[in-house]
């Protein structure tokens, strides 16, 4: 979807002159309860979304007059210099100011009601001639403000309980969006084919056509591969559940990530069986294993690492090891069912 909330028009800075505030980038602000975007930001969503505390997310992305991204069937599109990318994350709220964490939301920005919603936080990806910076902007009341260091809140939730919601520092950014450690450049996670090939949620236009119709991405080879809806039960639970996990954690289990040196692979490539934990024995999880002997064990979710690390809190058990302090009750499950459903044995 093409915003046409404001009339905004995008200021670019140099890496020694960040602002303080968001609203001097003109991408994105508050304008009374309302949001308001940068005339010429595209929002998009994405297949299956990375779990943080259950937020809701808005996201965009704004490349320069006249240039377009280039498409790639795998990996990140290449964007161009002057693309940045926004993530807004935020809450329902009820009557008591208690943040919702089981509600959805349309898409639609035109949606957001701040009297309604409580605004967290905004991610910006900034593409530099030396590549991408991430820059955390924590919302306070009509504006958001650059925090390097990042923040915890303790934010109450309509169950009376209180979680603490974690803002990322700069540097949190980078080592979650260095995907290839060998090298530790940052990259954007969500704007890759898979992600993106799906409607856009309030035209129900094919996102990835869409940028193509627009002349904002170039190069298009179809069919483009789509990962699948966590509620999309048309298609295989494998497909679903490996969806989950390559947005999850895929950006650290890939053969050059963080993760690498776990020997577990779990983006969405065509890995052995062996390859994406069954039957695999721990190599780098330490006390993370939980006790259990094999990252996945077919037909038995509760004697398998992964579905062990995925349901603690425990921040030296939890995976992922960033971005979340709540179990993801619906993705656990999704995973959960998929081992069981497993046939073998580990010998």
């Amino acid at each position: 979807m093409l915003s046409a909330c404001g009339d905004l028009e995008l200021s670019h800075f140099s890496t020694d002159a960040y602002p303080e505030k968001l609203s001097d980038w003109e991408l994105i602000e508050k304008n009374g309860t309302r949001i308001k975007l940068n005339k010429d930001a595209i929002v998009y969503a994405l297949n299956t979304d990375l779990f943080s505390d259950y937020s809701q997310k808005l996201r965009t992305i704004s490349i320069p007059d006249g240039q377009a991204a280039s498409y790639d069937a795998e990996e990140t599109f290449g964007f161009p210099v002057g693309t940045i990318i926004s993530k807004t994350f935020f809450y329902p709220i009820d009557v008591n100011d208690a943040v919702l964490t089981q509600s959805s939301w349309s898409g639609d920005p035109e949606d957001i009601d701040t009297r309604f919603y409580r605004l967290i936080e905004t991610r910006l990806l900034v593409r530099q001639t030396h590549g991408w910076d991430a820059l955390p902007y924590i919302w306070s009341d009509n504006d958001a403000y650059l925090s390097v260091t990042g923040a915890l809140k303790h934010l109450l939730i309509s169950s009376g309980e209180y979680m603490d919601y974690l803002v990322p520092s700069k540097n949190q950014c980078a080592s979650c969006h260095a995907t290839n450690h060998t090298d530790g450049k940052i990259l954007p996670i969500g704007p890759k084919a898979r992600h993106l090939n799906r409607d856009d949620p309030v035209n129900s236009i094919n996102q990835i056509h869409g940028w193509q119709d627009k002349g904002k991405l170039s190069g298009v080879m179809l069919p483009a591969p789509a990962n699948a809806m966590m509620g999309d039960y048309s298609v295989s639970l494998e497909h679903r559940a490996r969806s989950y996990l390559d947005i999850n954690c895929g950006h650290c289990h890939n053969p050059h990530g963080s993760a690498d040196t776990s020997g577990l692979l779990l983006d969405y490539n065509k890995y052995t069986p062996f390859e994406m934990g069954v039957c695999k024995p721990p190599i780098a999880a330490g006390s993370g294993s939980g006790g259990r002997f094999y990252s996945i064990v077919p037909g038995f979710a509760e004697h398998s690492i992964l579905s062990y690390r995925l349901r603690s809190t425990n921040p030296a058990a939890m995976m992922p090891e960033l971005g979340r302090s709540l179990v993801h009750k619906e993705g656990a499950a999704l995973v959960d069912q998929w081992i069981n459903s497993m046939s073998g044995e580990c010998l």
